[in-house]
């Protein structure tokens, strides 16, 4: 095989990962979390940009305000799970770029200046960024739900402000009992890989 990574690793991270729909009562730490953050802060985005925002739901009154925004078939898993965290994208991370890209600070007012570009630029990173979340939470060995049937608006006003772009709310803990739907079909190489 041509991966270097050992086939438990791939199992664990891609092959066997699935979107957990129950959960166990068992709780997600904060030293797990920090864990989860300290190994995915360093996949690559472009200018070395940190548009991801983490939004961790852990009190009852604000899954009770959370729950109201999902939609009808994620109501359930969202109130039960251990923890559930909200993903948004800062449009204003090129505050950050001076301090994150030393060697090119401006980069900061010759690329990003313009609010329709960095909003631009914070989706397409912070989703690459989401993505390595919740990969990451699979390396701690526990199960992530993305979810994106929700009410965006509704959740922004709710929690977030003018400046963050809500991405998806992820669920997250060990998985409870049938927690995974059969596992759907995904597309072959030929069907998504060409060369030119």
């Amino acid at each position: 095989m041509s991966l270097v990574l050992d086939a438990a690793a791939q199992d664990l991270l891609f092959r066997e990962a699935r979107t957990a729909n129950t959960f166990s009562d068992e709780p997600v730490t904060e030293e797990q979390v920090q864990a989860i953050y300290d190994l995915v802060k360093f996949g690559p985005t472009a200018f070395n940009q940190t548009p991801l925002r983490i939004t961790l739901v852990r009190s009852p009154e604000a899954r009770e305000r959370l729950v109201k925004h999902m939609a009808q078939g994620n109501q359930a898993k969202t109130a039960t799970a251990p923890l559930v965290a909200i993903l948004s994208a800062d449009n204003e991370f090129h505050e950050e770029l001076p301090q994150l890209l030393p060697h090119f600070p401006q980069a900061k007012d010759a690329f990003f200046s313009e609010r329709p570009v960095r909003e631009q630029s914070a989706l397409v990173n912070a989703s690459l960024q989401a993505a390595y979340f919740i990969i990451g939470v699979r390396a701690a060995g526990l199960a992530a739900g993305p979810m994106t049937g929700l009410d965006f608006a509704g959740l922004q006003k709710e929690f977030l402000d003018g400046d963050h772009t809500p991405l998806m709310v992820v669920n997250i803990g060990k998985p409870g009992e049938d927690a995974w739907f059969p596992r759907s079909p995904r597309l072959e190489f030929d069907q998504v890989i060409k060369t030119v």
